[in-house]
């Protein structure tokens, strides 16, 4: 957190003195061109804006009027500027918060395109528009300047050698996606220099790249980057918005990832060339829907004082209080034609001058809401949908929000991908013994054609996950069955209540061997299923090294040990097992197909079969049975629709998966012989001392058609066609 300052010396500057000049109201934000700074702001409403630049010819803020103004842009130049120069805006106009406005000149504010942040704030009441008293009015008019508490915005200069960079663009079908975020992944690695860890260049060091490109994914996932702050509540309790789901600035990289002294910007561009070198593709977790400001009794950071009428979606009845859809006080304003393009002109900044490979937009039903409903062919996507430079990266949404109809898994449009909430929700269920259909595990082991296939997309439109940042790491998801937030300071009422997850017998930490096998066994069912399903599987960071938070699903608050991965107590056999699944994954194309599996969606086709434990094809009365755990999967590897790059068709060996999922171990037949005459064991989710009741074949053991095999509870096995 910053520290405060002391109060802000002002003067009014006479623009002819200074040698303001009318500059351009294009490119928005602060521009450095060699000899100076053009700013340009947008605000509709406003009837004044004063540029303030602070340590500016010996004064601590000098404030200058704007007076050129084209289609609401208002915009000057200002010689002699150089990069490193702090700024912000004071605006003025109407205070009439019950028609929406609600501008004050008293509060400091971050230019919304602002390429660099500084820290802060320090919360003080003068951060608020209105007087703050123990039964808050924000009809009331606060007129304390908030300058020594607010963050200030900070001319760059954007000139960076990327020294040939070539992202790596991989194919949807061949992605895989590890969601980290920044600090959690770097603070305690043992390798990682400690003035490095935390920091964009902590994830750049060779030692983070090592166990990326060991554990086999090909794009990292970062959790909101984008400069945040932490709510005045949070910093009252000590603790922080570590997630970082609270922007201010779109443009600007968080500052608490850049090393001290360092320029974020920079540091941040190095580190995309860095990964890009090693192969890994860079997505951004980006939030869009909502501001840091909150609803009407939030700060004045912001948008909220350049124009709060125009940013903010606003109750038609009462434009005193703020649409929420997100659950975080506030919605922007997507009917805007201003702030869409604001939103478009943060995306193509990112892509071209910070050269991201993709996005994941946070509760992105909000993004498409232009009425109450969510309109799936809203502006927001017709725009991205034309876009010659957003169009062609990655684009995977969070499909819901918290307003009516907002859980939108499966109706998105074509050229984006979604988080399935659906298969999460499925194989937890399904591996802690809840009844679920085989019909659904089929359909979402295949890649959810029913969601997906009628609207012209892709198996790779599913984004597959077992867990997230949102909820338990898959150590807790098999080691509890409440959630527990304590640490939070909420009275452990935040966070998801309904978990689907299963302690195996004790809930947290143990000693019990028994139990603590079958939660290992568990891990490995979880995360190998998410590799033999057809989409695009997503892995939590540290899940592959057994971090735990101790039963908490919400840790978004927690910037701390609970949340950092563990490097020195790191599950060295559990990640051996995931990066040899990931391995075998990216070997064999059949379980990343680009195309559906033809004929009826799941089942009654040449390229896969279904099968009973006894051998015999599953019937239409066995899809729906809840009760019913276990199954046969038959993958034709010579029946893949598609082709390589340079037009060969693709094939691949044939593999016959064998799933359990119940209590005990079941005898299994393999297919008959028209389908294979022999199968090589090739791995299985039983360890040598889960202490069950069976013994699995060694990998490369060769067994006829038709052969029985017991397999373990809870467990699976996959074989190769001979």
């Amino acid at each position: 957190m910053a520290t405060r300052r002391k109060p802000v010396v002002a003067a009014i500057l006479d623009p002819v003195a200074v040698g303001l000049r009318p500059g351009v109201p294009y490119p928005l934000g602060a521009t450095w061109d060699g000899n100076g700074v053009n700013f340009a702001v947008f605000a509709e409403n406003a009837e004044k804006v004063e540029l303030c630049l602070f340590q500016f010819h010996g004064i601590e803020e000098g404030r200058i009027a704007l007076s050129e103004q084209v289609d609401r842009v208002w915009h000057g130049y200002v010689p002699g500027l150089h990069p490193g120069t702090d700024y912000g805006y004071r605006v003025s106009g109407p205070y009439q918060p019950e028609r929406g406005h609600r501008f004050n000149p008293a509060k400091l504010l971050v230019d919304p395109y602002a390429k660099a942040i500084t820290a802060g704030p320090v919360w003080d009441d003068s951060l608020f528009g209105y007087r703050v008293a123990r039964k808050p009015n924000d009809l009331t008019f606060d007129t304390r300047d908030s300058a020594p508490f607010a963050p200030r915005s900070r001319v760059i200069d954007p000139a960076f050698d990327w020294d040939g960079d070539r992202p790596p663009k991989t194919p949807w079908n061949e992605t895989i996606i590890y969601e980290l975020h920044v600090k959690g992944f770097t603070q305690r690695h043992p390798d990682i220099p400690a003035e490095m860890r935390g920091t964009y260049e902590g994830l750049s060091h060779p030692a983070a790249i090592a166990h990326l490109k060991a554990l086999g994914v090909t794009a990292v996932e970062l959790m909101p980057v984008h400069h945040r702050i932490t709510t005045r509540p949070l910093a009252d309790r000590g603790l922080s918005d570590y997630w970082g789901y609270n922007t201010v600035g779109f443009f600007a990289p968080d500052r608490r990832f850049a090393a001290a002294g360092a320029d974020p910007v920079r540091e941040f561009k190095a580190m995309v060339r860095a990964l890009h070198r090693a192969g890994l593709e860079v997505i951004l977790d980006v939030v869009y829907n909502h501001t840091a400001e909150g609803n009407q009794f939030g700060p004045t950071l912001c948008f909220r004082g350049v124009d709060n009428a125009a940013y903010y979606r606003l109750e038609d009845d009462n434009p005193r209080a703020y649409t929420d859809f997100t659950g975080c006080g506030n919605t922007l304003n997507m009917r805007h034609p201003h702030t869409l393009r604001l939103i478009m002109d943060s995306l193509r900044y990112w892509i071209t001058e910070m050269h991201v490979d993709g996005f994941r937009f946070d509760l992105a039903a909000a993004l498409a809401r232009e009425l109450r409903s969510v309109d799936r062919l809203g502006a927001f996507f017709d725009i991205v949908y034309q876009d010659p430079v957003i169009s062609q990266v990655k684009l995977i949404a969070e499909p819901w929000d918290l307003g009516v109809d907002g859980y939108l898994v499966g109706k998105f449009p074509l050229q984006w991908s979604e988080w399935n909430g659906k298969y999460r929700d499925t194989m937890r269920d399904y591996w802690r013994g809840e009844n679920a259909g085989l019909g659904e595990v089929a359909s979402r082991l295949t890649g959810s054609s029913d969601l997906y296939e009628a609207g012209g997309r892709r198996p790779y439109a599913s984004v597959n996950f077992i867990t997230a940042h949102d909820g338990f790491t898959l150590r807790d998801l098999v080691s509890y069955n409440e959630k527990h937030n304590e640490a939070n300071g909420e009275d452990n009422r935040d966070g998801e209540s309904h978990n689907r997850s299963w302690n195996c017998g004790a809930e947290g930490e143990t000693a019990d061997a028994k139990i603590l096998a079958l939660r290992a066994r568990q891990r490995r069912n979880l995360f190998a299923t998410l590799f033999l399903s057809q989409g695009v599987p997503m892995v939590l960071a540290g899940d592959e090294i057994g971090r735990t938070q101790q039963g908490n699903n919400n840790a978004y608050c927690q910037d701390n040990e609970l949340s950092w991965l563990d490097w020195e107590h790191a599950d060295h056999a559990f990640l051996a097992f995931c990066q040899k699944v990931i391995a075998f994954y990216k070997q064999h194309p059949v379980f990343r197909r680009r195309n559906w599996f033809q004929g009826q969606p799941i089942r009654g086709v040449v390229d896969i079969g279904w099968f009973r434990p006894d051998g015999s094809e599953m019937s239409d009365d066995d899809w729906n049975q809840g009760y019913a755990k276990a199954l046969g999967v038959f993958l034709n590897g010579d029946a893949i629709p598609s082709q390589d790059a340079l037009g060969r068709k693709i094939h691949d060996d044939s593999f016959y998966l064998m799933v359990n999922a119940h209590y005990d171990a079941l005898p299994f037949r393999l297919p008959p012989p028209e389908l294979g005459a022999q199968w090589e064991w090739v791995f299985d989710t039983r360890a040598a001392d889960d202490g069950g009741e069976t013994e699995a074949p060694a990998a490369g053991t060769t067994l006829a058609a038709q052969a029985e095999i017991r397999l373990e509870a809870r467990s699976l096995a996959v074989l190769r066609r001979g």
